[in-house]
């Protein structure tokens, strides 16, 4: 039991240690002299880790004991922030800063919170802490380990990541397909794949649900980071030389501007993290571990567009984020038909799909429902901000609305037809094709190896 009674008063936030053996990681934080609290990730079926990889994966491990406490930082966002093995050369540090600073912005914004200038990372070289050891961490000179040529691919459950698994069985690039947590839709959708599967845990300390319950600070966290660096460090432990996530170009536009910061629900799902990451990863752990987005390339409706042909997934999949909280109720089936995923995945998929083909996979209209306005006005901008969730930008939305209101078979719906009398003449037409929304752009951070696989895509 924590001996923390109020996290937002503590002063410091305190990195123990980080410690791997038979399988299973455990990663140790702690607030002022409380006790440390814990968490657990679980590696199944663990090989032994060869020799010449131990430097590598003691890097990775290091980093994710660094990544993952922002999970537990933010309970209390005390102003110290302690690293009791060392400070961290600079690379390291302003990945740190950066992930912190800007995956927890919402968390920031909600809340009422500025964290400009008081997330800072030790590193060498600046005013030394009596209190803290003088080494500082020692980082291997990343080299090449001749990791063999195979790619873990992350499973969400939605469309985005079934994608990027076809790409790659189209160009026979040999993957598996890895998840973190016990979701049994994701893992349905994970068999559905016919790759190999390989499912990791991961544990929160149960003293941060304890502080929950004391007052602690609570929000949005950039869990595609954690999960991100989760997959280095079973890249080197189980041997692969790449991690091609799904994330596709919107995710890096921001959710809204406030007070001078963007704020991105999606920002460790956008490319200014890969690149910060990718990049830490080649200098840090393996000049030959390769991390990149498949999908970097194309926008949510190229991506729906690629899917609309993916018909074995289509009883299988869903992108709806109420079936994976890890608290509170759930669909009762695969789509709760009323949050901004339902509502962004419907209006994506409807300029490629036949329309009862759409309604069959979630078993109503949406866009025939009054009582969901609110909810598509936030997706297209109009009135509001897009939503705090993972969906594509306002213009796209737009895009596909006017798509569908130049459609005999969607115009007479109740919101299509609010969207032609209402918002449409507020809008420049010319603004609203749908074609270059499924043009590629040259951003990308994709291995020579799997560039075949974007063809497919496209």
């Amino acid at each position: 039991m924590t001996t923390i009674h109020n996290p937002r008063l503590t002063r410091v936030f305190r990195f123990l240690h980080a410690s791997y053996a038979d399988g299973v990681a455990e990663l140790a934080y702690a607030f002022d002299d409380g006790e440390p609290m814990v968490e657990r990730i679980r590696f199944p079926h663990a090989p032994a880790l060869p020799v010449e990889r131990k430097a590598a994966f003691d890097a990775a491990l290091k980093l994710l004991h660094l990544v993952a406490g922002v999970s537990y930082y933010k309970a209390g966002v005390p102003p110290k922030i302690e690293v009791t093995y060392g400070p961290l050369d600079d690379a390291t540090a302003d990945l740190l800063d950066a992930l912190y600073l800007h995956g927890l912005a919402e968390f920031a914004y909600r809340n009422g919170l500025d964290l400009r200038g008081r997330i800072v990372f030790p590193r060498l070289g600046a005013e030394a802490d009596p209190a803290i050891p003088r080494g500082g961490v020692s980082w291997p000179e990343a080299k090449a380990l001749g990791l063999p040529q195979r790619t873990l691919v992350p499973i969400g459950g939605g469309k985005d990541s079934l994608v990027a698994v076809e790409a790659i069985k189209s160009i026979g690039g040999e993957a598996t397909a890895v998840w973190v947590g016990n979701s049994a839709l994701i893992a349905a959708c994970a068999e559905r794949t016919g790759l190999p599967m390989l499912n990791l845990q991961r544990e929160l300390a149960p003293a941060l649900f304890e502080l929950n319950q004391r007052g602690a600070w609570n929000g949005h966290i950039p869990v595609t980071a954690v999960n991100s660096v989760i997959l280095a460090v079973a890249a080197i432990l189980y041997g692969f030389d790449s991690i091609a996530f799904a994330n596709e170009r919107s995710a890096s536009a921001a959710t809204l501007e406030y007070e001078g910061q963007q704020v991105n629900h999606q920002w460790s799902k956008g490319y200014a993290f890969e690149q910060l990451l990718g990049d830490w990863l080649h200098t840090h752990v393996a000049a030959d571990l390769d991390y990149c987005s498949l999908l970097r390339p194309y926008s949510e409706l190229a991506i729906t567009r690629a899917f609309a042909k993916l018909t074995p997934y289509f009883d299988a999949f869903s992108s709806c984020n109420r079936n994976f909280k890890i608290l509170g109720p759930k669909p009762a089936d695969r789509w709760c038909g009323q949050c901004p995923k339902c509502h962004f995945v419907f209006l994506a998929l409807a300029p490629f799909l036949p329309k009862p083909r759409l309604l069959a996979i979630f078993g109503r209209n949406l866009l025939d429902d009054e009582t969901q306005a609110a909810g598509f006005d936030a997706l297209l901008e109009y009135q509001d901000h897009k939503p705090f969730e993972c969906v594509g930008e306002g213009a796209e939305a737009r895009a596909a609305m006017y798509a569908l209101s130049q459609r005999p078979e969607w115009q007479e719906d109740a919101l299509v037809a609010r969207f032609s009398s209402e918002i449409l003449p507020q809008l420049e037409v010319a603004q609203l094709a749908l074609e270059p929304w499924l043009e590629p752009s040259f951003e990308h951070r994709v291995p020579e190896r799997l560039q075949a696989a974007l063809k497919a895509i496209a």
